[in-house]
């Protein structure tokens, strides 16, 4: 079972940024693809962006060039830079590990973009 927190949500100003961490508590973590999702209020859960175990970096259309996923095996985490924010930005983030057949999800951190 692998157990995986999320934080660095928070309250910013449109245009600016915030850096979300994650967590996990396996040793084993470089052998999972890595992601990031967010769901809105009243909307379907979407992919933000994933970061293989290889690296391969893979964005949502909507983020793409303003966000920038990264690892640290070492550290056993997951990062999401998020740049130039926008009010549509705003939701629920929660961080994902996947490995075969095996998923799990964080509890999720709350990334509020308004004036």
């Amino acid at each position: 079972q692998v157990q995986l927190v999320e934080s660095g949500g928070g309250l910013v100003q449109p245009g600016g940024s915030l850096r979300l961490s994650c967590a996990a508590s396996e040793s084993s973590f470089n052998f999972f693809d890595m992601g990031w999702y967010r769901q809105a209020p009243g909307k379907e859960r979407e992919l933000v962006a994933v970061i293989t175990r290889g690296y391969s970096e893979r964005y949502s259309y909507s983020v793409k060039g303003r966000f920038t996923i990264s690892r640290d095996n070492a550290k056993n985490t997951v990062y999401l830079q998020m740049n130039t924010l926008k009010p549509e930005d705003t939701a629920v983030y929660s961080c994902n590990a996947h490995w075969n057949a095996y998923d799990y999800w964080g509890q999720g951190t709350q990334v509020t973009v308004s004036s």
